[in-house]
Order: C-alpha cells, then sequence, then structure tokens
C-alpha cells in the first residue's frame, strides 16, 4: 500500500499533538491516516474494477479477431 499526502500529514499532526499534548491535535492527525486509508482502499478497488474491465474488453476483442480472421478463409 502506498503513503499518501493525508497520511504523511496525518502522522505529522498526530505526533505534534502528543509532543504538545494537545489531544485535540492527536486526534485530527488520527482522522487524517484513516482519510488517507480510505483513499487508498478506494484507488485499488478503482485500480481492480478497471483491470477486470479491460481484461473483458481484450477478451471479446480477441474473440471477434478470431471470428474476422474465420470469415476471411
Amino acid at each position: 500500500m502506498s503513503t499518501n499526502k493525508d497520511d504523511l500529514k496525518g502522522k505529522f499532526t498526530e505526533a505534534k499533538g502528543k509532543v504538545t499534548g494537545d489531544n485535540t491535535e492527536e486526534l485530527k492527525g488520527k482522522a487524517q491516516q484513516g482519510l488517507g486509508k480510505a483513499k487508498d482502499k478506494a484507488e485499488e478497488a478503482k485500480d481492480k474494477a478497471a483491470e477486470k474491465v479491460n481484461k473483458q474488453v481484450d477478451e471479446k476483442k480477441e474473440g471477434s479477431d478470431n471470428n474476422d480472421s474465420d470469415n476471411n478463409k
């Protein structure tokens, strides 16, 4: 899983909250990290869906190409 901008920013904010004793800042950081992880999951799901669609398109295209070559004989 890639580390994104929200995750890094959240880690920094959380650490800042811990160092300064600011619980609100610490919680903001944890929430931002959660947002980053959710974005990563959404990106992974999008990539998987695109991969499946591309695979199906390629399979149909190959099947169509095979039929075309059969018709040319």
